[in-house]
């Protein structure tokens, strides 16, 4: 039996995805930029293709997951796509787990869904440039399409109706910034109340502010890349923070209103504000996703400061400092998935940092 197991880890947006103009080949209203993380933010998954296997499988943290829900089905479609892509029919097995908390904001599903295009497309015989994997991955997440690739990363929305042009490419690797650090506040690891699917649809349809975010995002897009390839902290800090706003301002325009962030988040905020007030220039800059935690991106000679200043904040139970990553890694030990084809039972030890195989 093929085993593939495939690492990837979660990209945390500094020009955020928010809108789809077609749910089905989630094709974006905007292009978006991001950066891939370290290992801290990753998911592990096993798949396996074999004439054994009567249906489909697909175990998530140790909990086998009902496939005729919609919101699983539609993330698996890509499982389709492999199949027909290598012109076979067999079921397949996926064994996934993520090292972090689950729709929480820290982009747990962009992790998962590329490390799965990785691993099935690998187990499926398949061998697939990063574009072509970027555009499997985006079937089953949106911002999956940007943790293909690791470094600094742009999902270009494309045109084309068919989808084949909204792919990510990568704008420049790990090693071009390497003093970049993304501090994680954690002041909410629960599931939150809106997904992000739901949320988006919602805005589309109702936002009056919408239409104005489109149109001032291409002209971000360029400012926010050159920022980043001339390593200009202080302008990258702006932009950033300015677009974490516009997109929650977006969100709360939405009716009914969305609110992602709560009054730690808005802390954060402040605190961070304040930082870079009583350091003459912007030394940290915070952005949120769809969720409470905070990142917040610094430099490296900046990092002990900023953790002090997170960690003193109420309501902030957890820092967590990460680097820019190189990407997704193939393994060839540690699957989660046994000779039988049988799901292992396989958990994170949060001390050691590591998964735990039985």
């Amino acid at each position: 039996m093929n085993i593939v197991t495939c690492e990837a880890t979660a990209n945390i947006a500094v020009v955020k995805y928010w809108g789809k103009r077609d749910d089905k080949l989630i094709l974006p209203t905007n292009s978006s930029l991001s950066f891939t993380m370290d290992e801290q933010l990753r998911t592990r998954t096993s798949v396996a293709f074999d004439s054994s296997f009567k249906e489909d499988e697909f175990w998530l943290n140790g909990k086998k997951m009902d496939l005729t829900d919609k919101e699983t089905a539609e993330r698996l479609q890509q499982i389709d796509v492999i199949r027909k892509k290598a012109g076979i029919t067999t079921k397949a097995k996926i064994v996934s787990l993520n090292c972090f908390p689950t729709a929480a904001g820290f982009a747990s599903s962009a992790a998962g869904l590329a490390a799965l295009a990785c691993a099935a497309s690998k187990a499926a015989g398949l061998n697939l440039s990063p574009s072509e994997l970027s555009i499997l991955a985006r079937l089953g997440s949106g911002s999956a399409c940007r943790s293909v690739d690791g470094g600094f990363v742009e999902w270009k929305m494309g045109s084309k109706t068919d989808g084949s042009d909204s792919i990510a490419v990568q704008i420049a690797p790990a090693s071009h910034w390497p003093e970049l650090r993304n501090v994680i506040a954690v002041v909410d690891a629960g599931k939150k109340k809106v997904s992000s699917r739901a949320g988006m649809k919602q805005t589309i349809a109702t936002s009056v502010l919408y239409p104005a975010r489109l149109q001032y995002v291409p002209k971000l897009i360029e400012e926010m890349k050159k920022a980043v390839l001339a390593k200009d902290f202080a302008k990258f800090g702006e932009l950033t923070m300015r677009e974490s706003s516009n997109m929650h301002a977006v969100m709360l325009d939405t009716w009914p209103s969305i609110t992602y962030l709560n009054d730690y988040s808005k802390e954060i905020m402040y605190a961070v504000q304040e930082f870079n007030a009583s350091k003459g220039s912007i030394k940290a800059a915070y952005t949120f996703d769809a969720g409470p935690n905070a990142h917040v991106y610094t430099t490296a000679d900046q990092v002990e400061e900023v953790v002090k200043l997170l960690s003193r904040i109420e309501g902030v139970t957890k820092t967590m400092v990460c680097k820019v990553g190189e990407g997704p890694k193939y393994l060839n030990q540690g699957h989660l998935i046994d000779s039988n084809g049988n799901a292992k039972e396989a958990r994170f030890d949060e001390i050691k940092k590591e998964i735990i195989v039985k």
